[in-house]
């Protein structure tokens, strides 16, 4: 896909979605942090409901230590795959405290030695809490790009590197919320809604499968 038509897209992305943002709620990158590793195969919207609670008392890597596994765990079920997450946000609130003064660190390299944190959450962090350009490939992001064709790839890092060929630098953050919020609204999984898709003339899945 050549680069006017890249730019025609997210153009057309941008009127479309004017608002398009991180959905997550934070006050702080260790609560974007927390929040991020919660919304795994999670909406962002259930997120929400439960740190609005969790983040009244518990909302440092200290407090969070102050509380059992279990205890945790209770507070996040909604959350899904509760116990897994619940141990994951205790042993990087440990390291933050062991390593990193209870501070989030703003680089890929110590964001992804944390427990539980992979690129795309590093990603979300990065571009959300510390404002470095950065494109978080989700599962939206990625179903997105690839039905598109803004980028073609077989996993998560591929459509990334892509997305970052392909897209301008000064863009990439905005980007991956257009596309988050393309495929949360229009773009879905199951049955996408191409009789009303804004970028419809320019997507491959458009011209070769409806």
């Amino acid at each position: 896909m050549n680069e006017e038509t890249i730019d025609k897209i997210l153009q057309e992305l941008m009127k479309t979605y004017p608002s398009a943002e991180c959905e997550l709620n934070f006050s702080s990158p260790y609560e974007l942090l927390v929040a991020t590793i919660l919304s795994a195969q999670c909406t962002d919207v259930r997120v929400n409901i439960v740190t609005s609670e969790l983040f009244k008392e518990y909302n440092t890597p200290e407090k969070i230590v102050s509380l059992t596994e279990d205890e945790l765990g209770e507070r996040i079920k909604t959350c899904g795959l509760y116990k897994t997450k619940g141990k994951n946000i205790m042993e990087t609130s440990k390291v933050l405290i062991r390593d990193y003064n209870s501070e989030v660190p703003g680089n890929m390299e110590d964001l992804i030695r944390l427990p539980g944190v992979g690129r795309k959450t590093a990603n979300v962090v990065l571009s959300n809490a510390f404002g470095v350009p950065a494109i978080a490939v989700d599962t939206h992001v990625f179903r997105v790009s690839n039905r598109i064709g803004i980028a073609k790839g077989k996993t998560p890092e591929a459509v990334e590197n892509e997305l970052m060929n392909n897209i301008p630098k000064e863009l990439w953050s905005h980007a991956h919320h257009l596309l988050i919020w393309h495929g949360r609204y229009t773009c879905k999984a199951r049955k996408p809604e191409c009789e009303r898709c804004p970028i419809a003339p320019w997507c491959q899945y458009f011209r070769t499968c409806v």
